[in-house]
C-alpha cells in the first residue's frame, strides 16, 4: 500500500508526524489518516493526490511512481472510483471571469489590480472635486450691449466720480 510506503519512508528519515505537518502545511490528523490508508477524511481525490505529491517530494520519493500507485489504489475504493458528477447548472459571467483570472500570473494580477485601484481613486477624486467646487458666479450672466448714458456723446466712457 502507498500509505505504508510513506510511513516507512518518514520513519527511515527520523521525522515525526508533527514535523511532516509543519513542513507540508498539512494537518497532523490528515498525515496520520493518509499513512493509515484512511482516505475518507479527504473530501475529494484531488486533495489526496496533492497531499501525496507534496509528501512524496518532502520524503524524496519517486513522485510519478507514487502517484501511479496511489491512483491504482484509489480506483479500488468505492468512494473514489468514479469522478463526481458535473453540475448541469449554466455557467455565468462570474464563473468565466474567475476561470480567466485563475490563469493569470499573480504578479500580473497584482499590477493590473494596482492600476485599476489608482484609476478608481483618481476617478473618485475627480468626481468629488467636480461636486464640491464652488459654482461660477458668472455662469447665468447673459451677454449685454453697452449703451452710453444720455448726457454723454459716446466718444468716451463715463468715469466714476472722483472722491
Amino acid at each position: 500500500m502507498v500509505s505504508e510506503q510513506f510511513s516507512q519512508a518518514r520513519e527511515a528519515q527520523h521525522l515525526t508526524v508533527q514535523q511532516v505537518a509543519e513542513r507540508t502545511k498539512m494537518r497532523t490528523d490528515h498525515v496520520r489518516a493518509f499513512e493509515s490508508g484512511n482516505f475518507s477524511v479527504f473530501s475529494a481525490p484531488v486533495y489526496i493526490r496533492g497531499f501525496a505529491r507534496t509528501y512524496a517530494k518532502l520524503l524524496k520519493l519517486d513522485v510519478p511512481q507514487v502517484l501511479a500507485a496511489l491512483e491504482a489504489e484509489l480506483q479500488g475504493t468505492e468512494q473514489f472510483s468514479e469522478p463526481p458528477p458535473l453540475s448541469n447548472e449554466p455557467r455565468g459571467v462570474l464563473d468565466f471571469l474567475m476561470l480567466q483570472l485563475s490563469k493569470l500570473n499573480k504578479n500580473n494580477v497584482r499590477f493590473v489590480l494596482g492600476v485599476l485601484a489608482v484609476v478608481a481613486v483618481a476617478g473618485l477624486g475627480w468626481f468629488i472635486w467636480q461636486r464640491t467646487r464652488p459654482a461660477d458666479p458668472l455662469a447665468d450672466l447673459k451677454p449685454a450691449v453697452y449703451e452710453p448714458a444720455q448726457n454723454n456723446s459716446g466718444d468716451t466712457l463715463a468715469l466714476p466720480p472722483h472722491r
